[in-house]
Order: structure tokens, then sequence, then C-alpha cells
């Protein structure tokens, strides 16, 4: 992707707050607080006088260009910006007004627990929050297994239904009263991700949270700009093992020119899904490319894994270590096969 006026503050950041950190964040469980809130102080976050192709296009970037060095991190920016983007296209005044300055400023991080309303309206899953209307708003009940980038001070997109003819959306702080939350870590991958299982009892929203009462018309506008931001996420990792393969192919060129498929092929596979992305970033209504985002989403994840696998014979034993680089982006690339929509659910939807 093409450089933006202020990359070389991006760059600055992701050398000095999230580099030094990325083995901790891999190994460690630690979560790169500072990395996201200095991101979102540079304006990286914000949308306030900006068309949105310019603002689609920025993100996309910068999730690439943080997967490039480490797609946990990366993943926990989609998060945020998967909230953000939920907001965006809210008519709560509230919302609008308050909650989303802090989100695009950086102030306040977001994730989002929308995986299970995709898979619902894709027909391969129940609704696992239940809404019932109260004086002034809802009280929220039920559990879910997997959410992340949530921490003691964030805020999160959850999807719930009201005795099952309506479907809402809201927001809500992480620290609010009722809501258990239990750490998900021993994962091959994103275990930096500040992932959480969560238990909902009798939590109540006031209506100033509620983004949406009319979920079954909000999800098809939000799933396109979901599923586009999860490409660069597989763009950022994909370019990195390229320039890995480069650094070790000349060593042994005579050997490294037997390994299919080759750099050229790779490279050019991926240039055309990072064109396609860039054009997509570009479209005044999404909603319009849906099925070929989704298509192009598919295969970013075929195509990083192929690249990944190629890294690792590349590199040969150097890649064999726990701690290496290939073996992390190998690690990284599972976790796009099974982020929702997963790779099944993908091939599904063809």
């Amino acid at each position: 992707m093409k450089d933006i006026p202020y990359i070389d503050s991006l760059n600055e950041i992701i050398d000095t707050q999230l580099k030094p950190f990325v083995k901790k964040i891999d190994e460690n469980a630690y979560y790169p607080k500072e990395f996201h809130k200095k991101i979102g102080g540079l304006g990286f976050f914000s949308s306030s006088n900006l068309q949105n192709e310019f603002v689609r296009y920025r993100e996309a970037l910068l999730i690439q260009e943080t997967a490039k060095h480490c797609m946990t991190s990366a993943f926990t920016l989609w998060c945020h910006l998967a909230a953000t983007s939920t907001i965006r296209l809210s008519n709560n005044p509230y919302l609008i007004k308050e909650l989303l300055p802090l989100l695009e400023s950086g102030e306040v991080l977001g994730g989002t627990a929308l995986s299970n309303a995709l898979k619902y309206y894709s027909g391969l899953e129940d609704i696992r929050l239940q809404a019932k209307r109260v004086e002034g708003g809802y009280t929220i009940s039920g559990s879910l297994s997997n959410v992340s980038n949530l921490c003691n001070d964030h805020w999160f997109v959850i999807f719930a239904s009201v005795e099952k003819q309506q479907r809402i959306l809201c927001i809500l702080p992480v620290n609010i009263k009722g809501l258990g939350l239990k750490q998900v870590v021993g994962l091959i991958g994103l275990n930096g991700s500040a992932t959480f299982s969560c238990t909902f009892n009798n939590v109540f929203i006031p209506e100033q949270w509620v983004i949406t009462e009319d979920a079954d018309n909000y999800i098809p506008r939000i799933r396109p700009i979901l599923a586009l931001y999860q490409i660069p996420l597989g763009l950022g990792v994909s370019e990195a093992a390229i320039e890995s393969i480069y650094q070790t192919y000349n060593k042994n060129k005579a050997l490294n020119q037997h390994v299919r498929p080759q750099l050229a092929e790779l490279e050019t596979e991926l240039q055309l899904l990072k064109n396609r992305t860039i054009d997509f970033t570009q479209l005044q209504d999404l909603s319009e490319q849906t099925k070929n985002i989704m298509r192009t989403r598919l295969e970013m994840v075929y195509l990083t894994s192929k690249i990944v696998h190629n890294e690792m014979i590349s590199s040969g034993g150097n890649a064999y270590f726990q701690t290496s680089n290939s073996y992390r982006r190998l690690r990284e690339s599972y976790f796009l096969v099974n982020l929702t929509p997963t790779l099944k659910q993908l091939e599904m939807l063809q």
C-alpha cells in the first residue's frame, strides 16, 4: 500500500513501542497498551472531517504495517477499529458525541464480540446473549467464549436477542457490574491479545449505550468493513515472510531455486491482493462488494498459509526454534484460518 503523510510517525511508534516487546507479547501474553494509546494519540483512529475512503485506506494500512511485526497487536488494533467502525454507523447521539471521540483519540480502547452475530446470521450458531427490556434500557445475561482486546478500562460491542423477535447491538465498559471475566491463555498464538471469556449476569445496559435496536439490518452494513480490515492481517504477515525468504534465498540459491512456489509467483499473488484491498477501501458503498471482499479474505488466508510455509522451508533449521520469527508467523497464520469468518465459513459462503 502506498504511504500516507504520517507513515514515518507510525514506523517510529512501531520501532519504539512494539518491536522491542514482540517476544514478550508472543511468549508471555504481554498486552502493549501504550502502543495502542500512542497510535490513537497521533490521529490514526480519527475520522473527523475526513472522507470515508481515506479513513478506510489509512486504517487498513495501519493494520498491515503492524502485522508485519506482530499480528497479535495488529489483531487487537482490528478489534478496536471494529468497535469504532460499528459506532460510526450508529444514530445514537450519545455514542456519536460522547464515546466515539474517546475511541478515535485512543483515550478509550475497544473490543468487539460480534463473532456470534456473524455466525448467527450465517445459520451456524444460536445467539448466546439474551436481553430483557427494562426501564431505561436492557439487562443482558449469557456467556461468550472468546472476546479480545479487553482491559479494565476498555469498552466492547455485544450482540443480543430480545425475546427471539428482536436483536440489538450495544457497547459497554469492561468494568461494569455483573460481568465476569476469565482470561484465555495457552493458545499457540495471540496470547497477548487480552482475550477473555465473558459471563453476563443481568448486566444493565442503559439506552444511551444501545448502538441499534435493529441488528438484523445493521449487521449487513458493518460486515464488509470487518472482513475488509482482516485482509491486512494476512498482507502484513505475508510481506514480512517474503522479506525473510529474500534474506535466506541467495545464501543457497542453487538449493532454494527448487522450492515451489518460487518467490516471484508469491510476490505476484500478494501484490494482486494488495491492489484489490486498496480498491475496496476506495468504494463509497462497501455493502455492494461484500461477496467479493469475503472472497478476497478467503484468498488471503490461503496465500498467507502458502507463504509462511514457504518461509519455513526456505529458512531451514533457523526457523525450527520456538522463538524464531518464522515459527511465530506460521502460528499466526493458523489464527487467520480460525478468525471469524473462518476458512470453513468463507468456503461455505462462496
